[in-house]
């Protein structure tokens, strides 16, 4: 297996490990968070940002904070502020890229994984191939290689992003409402399939190459 496969698995880990440490540490602790970590308006503005900058400065992850925002404002609440972060700082890169070109995307993606990705963009269904994307790797880079390599209006970008995102924001929101071993069950659940899933595109390729 290519080494890019294991850094991506161990991103991955790393970041489901953050959620379902700080969802038991929240869940354990939630009326000294509320008490201290809830700012009113600052804090909804604080948690916006740092969304945005999760897209904007590839690569910051801010999954593993959606146990702390279910927990201070609820889970719808803080579902739609996921939405509404995360497709601010989408809107912002492809944007950027879209202006400025490779140069100034390079400067928050590796070049090599911007030649990656742009190998892989189709060339028909692009709304509904970001929706997908952004439902199911929450960008990754994904605004920065659309803005760059697609001819997608600003627009239909924008539009399929906040498609993929409900669903994606929504329910990271909730599974950080859940009590600790509900969101763990759950987690598990999930990296199982997606293991699963990674293991047989990967054996799949490896066959289609080993034809070729």
């Amino acid at each position: 297996m290519k080494k890019e496969w294991i850094g991506s698995a161990i991103s991955i880990l790393i970041i489901i490990g953050l959620f379902i440490f700080l969802s038991y540490i929240i869940q354990d602790n939630l009326d000294f968070f509320k008490t201290y970590f809830d700012f009113g308006f600052i804090g909804v503005l604080i948690f916006i940002t740092i969304l945005i900058l999760s897209i904007v400065v590839v690569p910051v992850a801010a999954f593993p904070l959606f146990p702390l925002a279910s927990g201070i404002w609820g889970w719808v609440v803080a579902g739609a502020l996921g939405v509404i972060g995360w497709t601010l700082g989408s809107v912002i890169a492809f944007a950027l890229a879209r202006k400025y070109g490779v140069d100034l995307a390079k400067k928050f993606l590796p070049i090599e994984k911007i030649h990656k990705f742009e190998k892989k963009i189709p060339e028909k269904h692009l709304f509904l191939t970001v929706a997908f994307l952004t439902a199911v790797v929450a960008m990754d880079g994904i605004s920065y290689v659309f803005g760059l390599f697609s001819k997608m209006s600003l627009r239909d970008y924008t539009l399929a992003t906040i498609i993929g995102l409900i669903p994606f924001s929504f329910a990271s929101a909730y599974l950080g409402s859940l009590p600790f071993y509900y969101t763990l069950l759950f987690l598990l659940i999930g990296l199982a399939i997606l293991t699963i899933g990674v293991i047989i595109a990967y054996y799949k390729k490896k066959i289609r190459g080993g034809k070729g």
